[in-house]
């Protein structure tokens, strides 16, 4: 689903470098069309607004008045109509690249419009290495979450995988109980995914039926050495009321960072600084990501080089 988009928008950039440069162009002037298009719409609306009230303010309306106002109508409906799609055609482009292009292109608009359910975003009074041990230390389930998870267990890891920026981890967790109300969502026994994909952002995959997934999307971005910006994206191919299940992951994803909160506290009390040396990570299999985090980005020198990162965005 959404992790197996960006695979294969990873394996369609695998080209020649120039191949790479004509598409992005392709793309990138495609973008600025549709951002222009976006910012025409409160433009428009701001002008019929104005003329609105200019026309109303004396309680009489005009025949010219009313003509400006149908005018203005007129063109903002055609506005409306005048959406830009895809620019470029197999003409513009070489075979190979015109495929490449309606690949990525289809695969951006099939994870913004149809998969993505909600974002919400914090900035939070704890370090930046705090978050990334609380996501990247699968245990945390069984005990941050208890409550809200209703004692879901890990049974066991089935798949470790490192990348070049981070690495994957599989997993299979059990619903003990049998009044679970996750048991409306997915299997008793089902394997997560767990990745980490950048040392800012990670992401959980968690199957829930009928082969579908609900998709986690974290991203935690050190503000100083004392807070983190953090963004929740969750996307979802569930074909449930989209309405209906927005306002449940936004509860869930409400709930689970209430329960973050006293953890991180009590992380950012602790040394927890000494975790990021390689002599100090836990060698047991639930931290195995965190380990893999810790190898590649883990010394004092590193760290230091992702504050300074995160400062110059």
């Amino acid at each position: 689903m959404f992790s197996s988009c960006l695979k294969k928008n990873n394996q369609l950039s695998i080209h020649k470098d120039s191949n790479i440069s004509n598409v992005d162009i392709a793309l990138f002037i495609d973008r600025i069309k549709s951002n222009i298009w976006a910012f025409g719409i409160p433009s428009w609306l701001f002008g019929i607004t104005d003329r609105t009230i200019a026309a109303f303010a004396d309680g009489y309306l005009s025949y010219i008045e009313a003509f400006q106002l149908f005018t203005a109508s007129f063109f903002f409906v055609s506005w409306l109509y005048l959406k830009p799609d895809e620019s470029f055609n197999s003409n513009d482009l070489d075979p190979s690249q015109y495929q490449e292009y309606i690949a990525r292109t289809q695969a951006n608009k099939l994870q913004v419009k149809k998969l993505h359910m909600i974002s919400q975003e914090y900035i939070l009074p704890f370090p930046y290495i705090c978050q990334i041990y609380h996501l990247l230390n699968l245990k945390h389930l069984e005990t941050v979450h208890n409550f809200s998870l209703n004692n879901l267990k890990i049974f066991q890891i089935s798949h470790f995988q490192p990348t070049n920026t981070g690495g994957i981890i599989k997993f299979q967790t059990i619903l003990d109980s049998p009044a679970n109300p996750l048991r409306m969502w997915r299997q008793p026994i089902v394997e997560v995914d767990l990745i980490l994909h950048t040392p800012y952002t990670v992401e959980l995959s968690i199957p829930v039926y009928n082969n579908k997934r609900i998709i986690v999307i974290f991203n935690a971005f050190p503000l100083n050495d004392s807070e983190h910006h953090f963004f929740i994206d969750i996307y979802s191919d569930l074909e449930w009321p989209k309405p209906l299940l927005q306002i449940i992951l936004h509860f869930a994803s409400c709930l689970t960072l209430f329960e973050d909160l006293p953890y991180l506290r009590a992380l950012a009390d602790k040394n927890i600084g000494r975790l990021f040396k390689s002599s100090k990570a836990s060698n047991h299999e639930t931290a195995l990501l965190f380990k893999r985090f810790v190898e590649l980005y883990g010394s004092s020198g590193e760290t230091t080089k992702l504050l300074e990162g995160s400062k110059e965005r």
